[in-house]
């Protein structure tokens, strides 16, 4: 009976999960085929057309009630399962009335950890270890409650351990295909909030771009309002990149004409007063608000805010790259990297054959570059290319030279090319790692004669050589390969630095997977 109970109960969470899913594509469908919004100005109602050429953007606040739900589906089924397994090991179980409440305490517990406000978090590694301590810890209770309650006789703890693991593995589960849903629709410019700028310059231009750049912050930056017409870039000599909306004066009827949902303040010479008055209409209209401080490459993701009497402070965390945190990440490193090697050896044996009979030529090709404390070392790459001839000599590459070789011919053998596409003509770098030049996860180490260079050129570009070099990096699985800047490069190296742990570490290498599926531009 017991068995037919928790079936059932299963089929009840499979319902309930197919119309979670029903309310998505329902809403999907709603915002695909509207074409006007709604705004409310001065207590009347006017059809405004959106600002980015007829997407509309609809108010959001169903997502945290959607979310909800898959949370309390996912709980509910790992309920059933969990008590499934139990029976099936003839295990004694918790009574039902408190089976009843793991669900809701779970999703409790995420609301607490604010996994259904809006917040930048984009990926599922972002939420992951929130989302695993909140299973624990709903677990933990359920226990407790099992062994400290006057009304049950405290068996069954084995039950809830089996439960915990599957609540374990589902939740995680059920986030992620959620996220994967929201990451697709903001992708392609659905569901996203839109988003005004207040600010000029350099750092405003930055967050538009940024937010351009990866629409899985579900923000679309729709307008800039500033008392100066914008002008972005560096130099501010280039016109902004989004509509000029007016003045901060004109704030509430640009929130009206886009429908903003979310404002971001960055710098701006307007006066500090006015900007306080910006932030606090953009609460009074419902808005998220989000302010990028002074000497922002300053402040890491450990970085909070204290008081003083009222006097907000950020209290900025400093990460010690000669610390024991790093003696450990080395030491993890060369464990890891022997590891790595050893299980990949029968493919790293056949790229040195098919390497050694593709072209006469040593199997690795050893290219110098600057690590950590500036110091040169030979990186290791599986050769690519045949030797040069001798009538290569006479030329020298251009601008529209063959790929990986002289003008006018490619150099570049059959297996080179193939190694080239999907990175692994740097797997002898793990041997970098083992000799401790190199770590795992680290900013991708340069020539010489650029760094000299990028040093002259580039802002804290050489702050990167406080660490080792690494494999991969935290701007690379940003897309930052070939192609792109060098300054965002050093800015999002340092990030890492700044802001760097054995989950960051953890999270880099799980996203480089599918990083090097998608070829540098």
């Amino acid at each position: 009976m017991l068995f037919v109970n928790v079936l059932s109960r299963a089929e009840l969470t499979y319902s309930a999960w197919r119309n979670a899913k029903t309310v998505l594509v329902n809403v999907t469908n709603t915002v695909d085929t509207a074409r006007t919004a709604k705004a409310v100005t001065n207590g009347r109602t006017s059809e405004v057309a959106p600002a980015d050429g007829g997407q509309l953007h609809k108010r959001r606040g169903w997502e945290p009630f959607l979310a909800a739900a898959i949370d309390l589906s996912t709980g509910s089924l790992a309920v059933a399962v969990g008590m499934t397994w139990a029976t099936a090991s003839d295990l004694e179980l918790p009574p039902t009335w408190m089976l009843f409440f793991f669900a809701p305490t779970l999703v409790g517990l995420c609301a607490m950890r604010g996994l259904y406000r809006r917040s930048l978090r984009r990926t599922f590694l972002d939420e992951l270890p929130t989302i695993e301590s909140s299973t624990a810890l709903a677990a933990m209770l359920l226990l407790s409650g099992l062994l400290l309650s006057p009304f049950v006789d405290g068996s069954g703890g084995s039950s809830v351990g089996r439960l915990w693991m599957c609540a374990a593995i589902l939740v995680p589960l059920g986030r992620l295909l959620w996220i994967t849903i929201k990451n697709y629709h903001y992708r392609h410019d659905r569901l996203t909030a839109p988003t005004l700028i207040v600010g000029n310059g350099r750092v405003a231009a930055k967050v538009v771009d940024r937010l351009k750049v990866t629409p899985e912050y579900g923000m679309t930056p729709v307008g800039i309002v500033d008392d100066e017409m914008p002008m972005m870039g560096t130099d501010r000599d280039k016109p902004a990149s989004i509509p000029y909306l007016g003045k901060l004066a004109d704030l509430d009827s640009a929130i009206a004409a886009t429908g903003a949902e979310c404002l971001i303040v960055a710098f701006s010479r307007t006066r500090d007063e006015a900007m306080s008055a910006a932030v606090n209409l953009a609460h009074e209209r419902g808005m998220s608000v989000w302010i990028v401080p002074r000497i922002f490459d300053t402040i890491g993701v450990r970085s909070h805010i204290d008081h003083i009497g009222g006097l907000p402070l950020i209290a900025v965390a400093h990460t010690n790259p000669r610390g024991w945190q790093f003696a450990a990440k080395h030491v993890s490193d060369r464990v890891l990297a022997s590891v790595g090697l050893l299980l990949i050896s029968p493919l790293f044996l056949t790229l040195m054959l098919l390497v050694r009979l593709s072209s006469p030529g040593p199997i690795f090709f050893g290219q110098p570059r600057i690590g950590r404390d500036g110091r040169e070392f030979s990186c290791l790459k599986f050769r690519s290319m045949r030797e040069p001839k001798e009538s290569d000599a006479a030329f020298v590459r251009s601008a529209d030279s063959a790929p990986g070789g002289v003008e006018g011919e490619d150099r570049r053998t059959t297996i080179g090319k193939i190694m080239r596409s999907t990175s692994m003509d740097e797997l002898p770098q793990l041997l970098n790692v083992i000799k401790g030049e190199m770590s795992l996860v680290g900013p991708r180490p340069e020539r010489p004669e650029y760094v000299d260079l990028f040093n002259i050129q580039i802002a804290r570009y050489g702050d990167r050589h406080r660490v080792k070099a690494g494999i991969t990096g935290w701007a690379q699985v940003h897309g930052l390969r070939g192609k792109t800047s060098i300054a965002d490069r050093a800015e999002w190296d340092n990030y890492y630095i700044e802001n760097w742990s054995l989950w960051l570490d953890f999270k880099i290498l799980a996203m480089t997977v599918g990083a090097v599926l998608r070829p540098a531009e």
